[in-house]
């Protein structure tokens, strides 16, 4: 099973990982980082794939995804 681990303190809020994960298990979370950003959070680790789109595609290097 796959495991994505979004470092808030990297995540700038941009939503690319949201538009990225196929799945739709990667979103935008209700709360602010310590920079003032809304960051991404992963919804359900055990539905995710392992694909990587979403740590492709982040500008921020804020996702790293283990299979």
């Amino acid at each position: 099973m796959a495991q994505i681990e979004i470092d808030e303190s990297r995540c700038k809020g941009c939503g690319l990982c949201t538009l990225a994960c196929s799945r739709k298990l990667v979103v935008m979370s209700s709360t602010i980082n310590k920079y003032g950003y809304v960051t991404a959070v992963m919804t359900s680790q055990e539905q995710c794939t392992g694909c990587a789109l979403c740590a492709e595609i982040c500008p921020d290097v804020a996702i790293k995804v283990y299979k």
